[in-house]
């Protein structure tokens, strides 16, 4: 598991070593879930919580190894059940080249979970080659 070091009985916050001050009174509802996201343990911020803070580009040093931990634990379900929770793996995909680049370990689990999968949308698919398009040297693809 990538995620195996990360304590998640703690928070972003507590990881980063850095609390953010609380949202001014007339912040957006995405600004004030994304303060009360990074206060909340690891283990408690469930699929949801992880994608919301991965596409802010919040925490992503320690979310990323466990949101991909998640897609490849959920992969197997996936061709049982006809169902993939692509919200949390678009969120993954569309991080930026650098920071795969960065994580290549993280690219390679990433490539290999995409390939566990059955029942891609076609919508999903364009994104996955999107993603892997800029990598395919790294990931070893034609």
């Amino acid at each position: 598991m990538l995620s195996q070091g990360i304590d998640k009985t703690k928070t972003i916050e507590e990881l980063e070593g850095n609390r953010w001050p609380d949202p001014p009174s007339d912040a957006t509802y995405l600004v004030q879930s994304v303060h009360e996201l990074r206060r909340r343990p690891i283990e408690d911020l469930g699929v949801d919580g992880l994608r919301r803070l991965i596409t802010q580009n919040v925490g992503l040093r320690w979310l990323l190894p466990v949101a991909l931990d998640h897609l490849r634990e959920t992969a197997p379900i996936e061709a049982e059940s006809g169902f993939y929770d692509d919200d949390l793996l678009h969120a993954v995909l569309t991080r930026t080249e650098e920071i795969w680049r960065n994580s290549p370990h993280l690219a390679h689990h990433l490539d290999e979970t995409i390939n566990l999968l059955t029942d891609i949308l076609p919508d999903m698919q364009r994104l996955i080659a999107e993603w892997r398009a800029p990598l395919s040297d790294m990931l070893g693809l034609p």
